[in-house]
């Protein structure tokens, strides 16, 4: 009597063994939703190619590369895409499926929450733009795809689920504004900017970095939220000004003869910026400085707009004002430049 319940228990135990065994393997009907649902939305996915510039400390300026992907919300040609891949860079080319290329230029860029908004020169024929979702209706546990370009590999596909949830300035205080979704999806070089879809289609993020202590994927990825990529590129007027440096105060000011007391050291300056436009030019060499290797020979804005520099919180207000105005219309920058202050002009992109 003992043996049969004993084998009955067995039996039980085995076949809840089984069940969960089950639940692991991928059902039949939910492979062919991931296969249809990439399918529909791969033709909103595009690879990023970028070039620019940089200060090395020996050689001067030096040119690097940057590969990302990212993804077309707009008929009229907007992408969505990773900051690092694109902000302050001079050129930028978008590949498509089906591999027609196509220029592009920043138009809007948050780099503290890792996100810029570049627009395509033209469309490209057979580009389909991809549906938004809510991110604030994604909870832990949901299936996710994330589409990008791994390494280069155009249109490459990876599932996960979201794991955790990150409020603003918690999981990576070098992205302080930006809303993270962490996720098991595979997430390599070159993913950085690519849409993350929930299963209906609708993209509820941007792919922002991994954290790795073998360089590869270890199931660490993060993704900056859509409800924060809404936000800082569709929602608030600021505009991208091509505005790069450090703001100098105290006894940096000093050492630069800052009239005033504060200004922004200006490093590279991506051409086509406005910034590029007006005439500001950026730094060529380093210099170490209490310590640390600062750009230098750029020119030092003191005001732009009407807005005097004086810290870090100034750039934003600038850009603001800057947003507000109407395409081509003018606005005037305060720089010292080889120890003489000189007035130059920009008009509002």
């Amino acid at each position: 009597m003992r043996a049969r319940r004993n084998r009955g228990s067995m039996r039980s135990r085995l076949l809840g063994v089984f069940v969960v065994v089950l639940a692991w393997f991928p059902v039949g009907v939910q492979a062919q939703d991931a296969e249809e649902l990439f399918r529909k939305v791969s033709p909103s996915v595009v690879v990023v190619r970028a070039k620019g510039r940089a200060v090395d400390g020996t050689r001067g300026l030096v040119t690097f590369s940057e590969i990302g992907s990212g993804v077309l919300i707009s008929t009229d040609g907007k992408v969505m895409t990773a900051a690092h891949v694109v902000h302050a860079m001079d050129e930028i080319v978008v590949e498509v499926l089906g591999g027609e290329t196509v220029p592009a230029r920043v138009v809007a860029s948050e780099p503290a929450a890792d996100l810029s908004l570049i627009q395509l020169a033209h469309i490209p024929k057979g580009a389909q733009p991809a549906r938004l979702g809510d991110s604030d209706k994604v909870h832990v546990g949901q299936q996710v795809l994330v589409i990008g370009a791994p390494y280069g590999l155009s249109h490459s596909f990876s599932a996960g689920w979201i794991s955790a949830k990150w409020l603003p300035n918690t999981a990576y205080r070098a992205m302080p504004l930006a809303e993270f979704f962490q996720t098991t999806a595979t997430i390599n070089s070159g993913n950085s900017g690519g849409p993350m879809f929930n299963m209906a289609g609708e993209v509820i993020g941007v792919v922002s970095h991994n954290i790795s202590k073998s360089g590869g994927s270890e199931g660490l990825g993060f993704v900056v939220t859509m409800k924060s990529a809404r936000y800082f590129l569709m929602e608030r007027e600021w505009a991208w000004i091509g505005l790069e440096g450090r703001v100098v105060t105290g006894e940096l000011a000093e050492i630069f003869n800052v009239p005033g007391g504060s200004g922004l050291l200006i490093g590279v300056v991506p051409m086509g910026s406005p910034a590029w436009d007006m005439g500001i030019a950026g730094g060529d060499r380093t210099a170490t400085i209490g310590g640390q290797a600062i750009v230098v020979r750029g020119d030092i804005v003191l005001s732009m707009a009407g807005v005097a520099i004086k810290s870090e919180a100034d750039i934003p207000k600038i850009r603001e004002k800057i947003g507000a105005m109407s395409t081509g219309q003018p606005f005037k920058a305060s720089i010292l430049r080889a120890g003489q202050v000189i007035e130059l002009t920009g008009k509002a992109p």
